[in-house]
């Protein structure tokens, strides 16, 4: 989040503007992740059956786009794509390249998506930052990853704590 922290800011014509003492100018969330699909209906299908995703809005259009919401409360758009690479599930390709997915435990969630039909073609790893992760991909090829980070890891202000649980 950006912030201003003194009492004034510079108009776009750069003049100066008394404001208060504090403002917060930017202040971002994520609000859904887009995701392009060949087959939108067939990932939407995958993501409520095997993710356990809720459809939220759908559109009247052939094909049609989605929006469906994880079990954590994280909403993904599913749309039409008009072009697909082969190297989509290449996590060192440049762009967005895997959706994380925080979990308590990945050895229990695991074994619900291995019942699912997920395979997982690698062993589970240590996470950046630390915990554990292990990657697995959508019906078209999308990386996801669970990671599990210990009880007392957190980020605060964009650093990595780690706090003792009193």
């Amino acid at each position: 989040m950006l912030q201003c922290n003194q009492s004034e800011i510079f108009t776009e014509d750069g003049r100066q503007r008394i404001i208060g003492s504090r403002m917060n100018l930017l202040n971002f969330r994520i609000e859904h992740i887009g995701l392009a699909a060949t087959k939108p209906v067939d990932l939407r299908n995958w993501y409520v059956k095997v993710m356990g995703a809720t459809e939220i809005w759908t559109d009247a259009e052939i094909p049609p786009a989605f929006l469906v919401r994880l079990p954590g409360g994280e909403i993904l758009e599913i749309y039409p794509s008009t072009i697909a690479l082969p190297e989509t599930c290449h996590n060192k390709l440049a762009g967005w390249r895997h959706l994380a997915l925080g979990v308590e435990s990945i050895d229990a969630t695991k074994k619900i998506l291995e019942a699912r039909g997920v395979v997982f073609d690698q062993p589970i790893k240590p996470a950046g930052g630390k915990g554990r992760v292990i990657f697995f991909q959508d019906l078209e090829g999308n990386l996801l990853h669970l990671v599990e980070r210990p009880t007392d890891w957190r980020i605060t202000d964009g650093s990595f704590l780690q706090e003792t649980v009193a």
